[in-house]
């Protein structure tokens, strides 16, 4: 899985200069969790590999990296990007698009946007609860809005699915899913705090807070992830030559 080895810094940068170049960029992260899936969803794989720049959205896949030697810089979190994206497109002007959520969830982060980003142009918005037969529909509407930058908070795999579709038509420079990221710039959904994100558990305090919906899903990906790590380091010792004696 190609990740790109760069800071959250650096990956601000190629997103502004992307939009000064007017030159596609279409943003996939991944987490423990999404790795899983991608193994047994090859049209999730797919999708995600046609990104130009994917992303270490976990802590997880940072320590899965120092483990099998191919260490990556730090974690590159979607919605922190998010907000580095919304940062610098108030000093720049960007115009954005947001898509997903509910409408109610929409309204209350487009108003925190308007209020904490006040350069950024809100180019237009639409929710994320709309059938496939309207899905053309939307991607007009958002070529229309002549946005510079497409957030797209759905989840895994459609936010994946909706870009591959439709990004080479939409006429948006900067492609990112930002997965459930609205709703925690709504206040619909607590962040799990820094103590928490630093040692890796944001997805227990995720659990925490939905332990009837998540802590299956969580519990198997975790340890189908621990396992694949082990069985790729494994693969590494033995492919390793023999140090001669």
């Amino acid at each position: 899985m190609p990740i790109a080895a760069i800071t959250m810094s650096e990956a601000v940068d190629l997103v502004q200069s992307a939009i000064a170049a007017r030159e596609s960029l279409q943003i996939g992260v991944v987490n423990a969790a999404k790795l899983v899936n991608m193994r047994r969803d090859p049209d999730l794989r797919a999708d995600v590999l046609a990104c130009d720049m994917v992303l270490a959205d976990g802590m997880a896949v940072v320590w899965a990296s120092r483990v099998l030697g191919c260490e990556l810089p730090e974690r590159v979190a979607g919605i922190d990007l998010m907000f580095g994206m919304l940062k610098r497109g108030s000093m720049h002007g960007h115009r954005i698009f947001c898509l997903g959520a509910t409408q109610e969830v929409l309204d209350r982060a487009l108003a925190v946007f308007g209020r904490d980003y006040p350069g950024v142009v809100i180019a237009g918005s639409h929710h994320g609860y709309f059938s496939q037969q309207e899905e053309a529909g939307v991607a007009a509407e958002i070529a229309a809005s002549k946005a510079d930058i497409l957030i797209v908070a759905m989840t895994s795999p459609r936010k994946e699915q909706f870009i591959a579709r439709w990004g080479g038509s939409l006429g948006v420079t900067v492609c990112h899913g930002v997965g459930g990221s609205l709703d925690v710039v709504a206040g619909k959904v607590q962040r799990a705090p820094e103590a928490w994100q630093r040692l890796g558990l944001e997805w227990l305090y995720r659990v925490k807070q939905e332990p009837r919906r998540l802590w299956r899903r969580y519990f198997v990906t975790n340890t189908m992830f621990v396992s694949l790590v082990f069985s790729e380091w494994f693969q590494l010792k033995l492919r390793r030559p023999q140090r001669l004696q």
